[in-house]
């Protein structure tokens, strides 16, 4: 017995070591990457000690008598929260996906095409060609304090990524941060936010369908209904009346090309904000006259594609004591990979940013010498291309694959190094090459304009900081403590000869269709303090049309009177702008908490406008007809909790494929193209063509879309439909790169977060955006944070953002902000030095 006890008790003392040994080593793996956050640590680089401050959401507020001390903390900390995304961003900017992933068939193609635009060159151009001495000294101080909390440490130190990707045979080096790692994220957001290579698309579609048809997609803008963002009362400096006009041409030849891009990738592809359908902004702001406290009010939320961590991080960056050399004192959010603060507010101004999507990419048709790939003609004569060498490296082998980049003066071939049967990148492209333009890839000073933004102290100083902001063009509004309230477009837009739309494909062998320049900034919209006492923008049309006439006059005398200078054509449909325009001009006086109210708004115009055409239908079944009843008493909110909201997400769904579907199943109307449908009962689309006999009305569509909703729901969730929600269809679930995306539900697991129920849809001013014509209720994009600032008192400003502050999924600032975001509740964003000091749980001294 005794040796069968001893024997016992050995086993036990066995288990009870591999358990502790486990434990250690899971605890090792998961918690070991999570970040110092108290005390002290020595850090050389630093010329003085630096304090950062963090609040019980985990925002760091960091204070250094320095820029050098206080750029350089603010890499140190970015790296301690968000190294992967960090590395993830620059890997993303460079095409070196596949180093992290391992041989990846689904991303050999993404790697193949950023290689071919080529953002890494155009960085590294920025850097030496226009950022200036101090702008590269303020770049390297961020640098040096994030290799400053990397260097030394293993991968696994770092993330729990390394680690698991480890696992499988991918081995990543920690490479130092460099300038040029922050400036190409700069690139690949430009992209996301001004690809209008899509029009491609649209072009097959017109020639597919003939101009009236396309209309049924892509009507006018409605200037009648909906507003535009610079007002005819307020715009610097004409004031037309506001016109509606046609936005398509013929482009008749251009729907049979082969404009499969390089990697094969198609027109439209995002890399930086996600695939979300819909991607878009609101933001606005109101002068003392409109508000309780006598002081402008400004708010902010910027829709972009749902992920994991949050696209955003807070920080607060404070200049003690505040002097010329050391002059900033600024709140907001940034990106992992930048210095300063994006978005937010200093200690005189605020500011919000919505996306303008200009027109600044074209495509050109060259003609290359059949004898010579690298040569294309330019004016009756051959001109030479560059080529350079691009090496796509895995993480998980030795075996690289290289391809070849031409380069002509006017950009890279884009259809170069298409994907061919073996998966691999296939050489030039010698049937109809083509090379982009795009306004991103000339030099810009983007990043450096964001210190400008943070140290500005008035209107004046911010337009100059703001004629920086070159790529990607925002919708900037502005307010100040002396009660200023403004706007400004600023970017690179370019002027086209009129032989240039902007729409289709040029001939790329002669300079009578090469750009002109770009449209002087003191040209482009603007406004300060109008009469009506707000600004607002969410994507819609920016100027009324006439803008556009008097634009080119003033530009005749340099350029000639045959231009194009439209700054763009692909607009939101503006019903988010007309809620956001219906409240503030009736609403009045505001506080935060009204401010709060309406960017939590769910209300859809566009279902007001079409639930009127149901009453009239008749329907066989008596379960419908009821719930087409039950249905008109709804007022519209696409709330989570919302049983009719469910019903009106399928119906809509289940109308947009009726209308489109049966005649082309790549046509998708908008919400504008199908409520103005609703105004013409004979339209053609109502027609299912698949019905040969038959010439269906539109209220015979009408009908069978409800029927379908009504048994699609039922189906779905059940026959009781008080019991029906919103939010059980429309869910947001936040996915990690690349891990998220592992196909093993335990890893995915860790880093992934949701679905979650989630209000708001496509169109409302609380955006939450889904896949309407894919009958996908899943969110792919919705506001990405939200924050609202008081001119009045800075620390009664409040905001949230999506996911976390950190990105290690062990963290608990991982998560901490996702119950709060999508019931659109707000956290404190204090400011003051005695409100952080109040509101800190957790403080680091970093001393050299």
């Amino acid at each position: 017995m005794r040796v069968l006890r001893n024997i016992l008790l050995a086993l036990l003392l066995l288990i009870v070591i591999v358990l502790i040994a486990g434990f250690v080593l899971f605890n090792d793996l998961t918690r070991g990457p999570l970040p110092k956050i108290d005390g002290e640590v020595r850090v050389p680089g630093l010329e003085d000690v630096v304090t950062v401050r963090r609040d019980e959401w985990g925002v760091p507020h960091i204070y250094a008598s320095s820029m050098h001390d206080l750029l350089f903390a603010q890499g140190y900390v970015q790296a301690q929260d968000r190294w992967w995304q960090m590395e993830f961003f620059r890997a993303t900017g460079d095409g070196r996906l596949q180093e992290l992933t391992g041989r990846n068939d689904d991303l050999m193609g993404n790697d193949a095409f950023i290689r071919t635009i080529g953002w890494r060159q155009a960085a590294e151009r920025d850097i030496a060609e226009v950022f200036t001495d101090e702008d590269k000294e303020r770049l390297q101080a961020f640098t040096d304090g994030v290799n400053a909390y990397i260097n030394g440490k293993a991968g696994g130190d770092l993330a729990l990524d390394y680690s698991l990707l480890g696992v499988n045979g991918v081995t990543i080096p920690v490479r130092p941060w460099t300038m040029g790692d922050t400036v190409v994220w700069q690139k690949v957001m430009a992209w996301d936010l001004s690809n209008s290579m899509y029009d491609i698309n649209r072009a097959g579609l017109i020639d597919e369908l003939g101009e009236d048809l396309y209309e049924g997609i892509e009507p006018p803008y409605p200037f009648d209904r909906n507003p535009t963002i610079v007002h005819p009362d307020n715009a610097e400096p004409t004031e037309a009346s506001l016109a509606s006009s046609g936005q398509t041409e013929s482009v008749a030849g251009f729907a049979d090309a082969d404009l499969t891009f390089a990697g094969n990738l198609t027109a439209g592809m995002r890399f930086a904000f996600g695939q979300g359908e819909g991607l878009g902004s609101n933001n606005w702001v109101v002068s003392g006259d409109l508000t309780e406290s006598g002081k402008p009010l400004l708010a902010n939320d910027p829709h972009l594609g749902i992920q994991m961590p949050s696209i955003w991080y807070e920080i607060g960056l404070h200049c003690r004591p505040r002097t010329d050399t050391c002059p900033m004192d600024v709140q907001g959010f940034t990106f992992g990979a930048f210095p300063g603060v994006v978005i937010g507010h200093n200690d005189r101004i605020a500011w919000g940013f919505t996306n303008v999507a200009p027109d600044v990419m074209d495509l050109y048709a060259l003609k290359v010498n059949p004898d010579n790939p690298l040569q294309y003609e330019w004016d009756g004569e051959w001109r030479d291309m560059t080529v350079r060498d691009e090496v796509i490296r895995f993480g998980d082998s030795d075996e690289t694959v290289t391809i070849q980049v031409r380069e002509t003066h006017l950009g890279p071939v884009i259809n170069d190094n298409r994907l061919g049967d073996d998966g691999l990148p296939g050489g030039f492209n010698t049937e109809n090459p083509m090379a982009l333009r795009w306004a991103a890839l000339d030099p810009t000073r983007t990043v450096m304009a964001i210190f400008g933004l943070n140290t500005a102290q008035n209107w004046e100083e911010f337009r100059t900081a703001a004629s920086d902001f070159h790529a990607p063009s925002q919708n900037l509004v502005y307010a100040d403590i002396d009660g200023n309230i403004g706007y400004q477009t600023p970017g690179l837009i370019p002027i086209r000869p009129a032989s240039v739309s902007g729409l289709v494909p040029v001939d790329g062998s002669i300079s009578e269709n090469e750009w002109l320049g770009y449209i002087p900034y003191d040209l482009l919209p603007r406004v300060l303090n109008p009469e009506h006492g707000y600004i607002h923008s969410a994507n819609e049309a920016l100027v009324p049309l006439e803008y556009y006439d008097w634009l080119a006059e003033q530009l005749a005398d340099e350029y000639g009177e045959d231009l194009n200078v439209v700054i763009n054509t692909d607009w939101d449909d503006g019903y988010r702008g007309r809620r956001i325009v219906d409240r503030l001009s009736s609403e009045a006086p505001f506080n935060v908490g009204k401010f709060e109210d309406l960017q939590a708004d769910n209300i859809f115009l566009p279902a007001l406008e079409v639930m009127p055409q149901l009453e009239s239908l008749e329907f066989e079944d008596a379960a419908v007809a009821d719930a087409r009843d039950w249905l008109l008493s709804w007022d519209g909110s696409m709330h989570m909790n919302s049983p009719q909201a469910a019903l009106f997400g399928q119906f809509w769904t289940q109308l947009t494929q009726a209308i489109y579907a049966d005649q082309s199943p790549d046509a998708a109307g908008g919400q504008w193209a199908v409520t103005r449908l609703m105004e013409l009962p004979d339209d053609a689309w109502w027609d299912d063509v698949s019905t040969a006999d038959v010439t269906e009305t539109r209220d015979e569509i009408l009908t069978r879309a409800f029927t379908a909703a009504y048994n699609a729901n039922v189906e779905a969730l059940g026959s009781d439909r008080d019991a029906w929600r919103w939010g059980s269809l429309h869910a947001t679930t936040f996915v990690s790169n690349p891990l998220g995306q592992s196909g093993i539900s335990l890893v995915e697991d860790i880093f992934n977060r949701g679905p979650v129920a989630t209000s708001g849809s496509s169109g409302t001013v609380n955006a939450a955006s889904w896949n309407v014509a894919g009958g996908n209720f899943s969110v792919r994009s919705g506001s990405s944070f939200r924050m609202i600032v008081d001119l009045n008192d800075l620390d009664n400003s409040v905001n949230m953002h999506t996911t976390g502050q950190s990105g290690h999924p062990y963290s608990p600032y991982y998560a901490n902000m996702i119950d709060a975001w999508r019931n659109v509740t707000y956290k404190p964003m204090t400011f003051s030095d005695e409100a952080v000091t109040a509101a800190a749980k957790n403080t680091l001294t970093l001393r050299p």
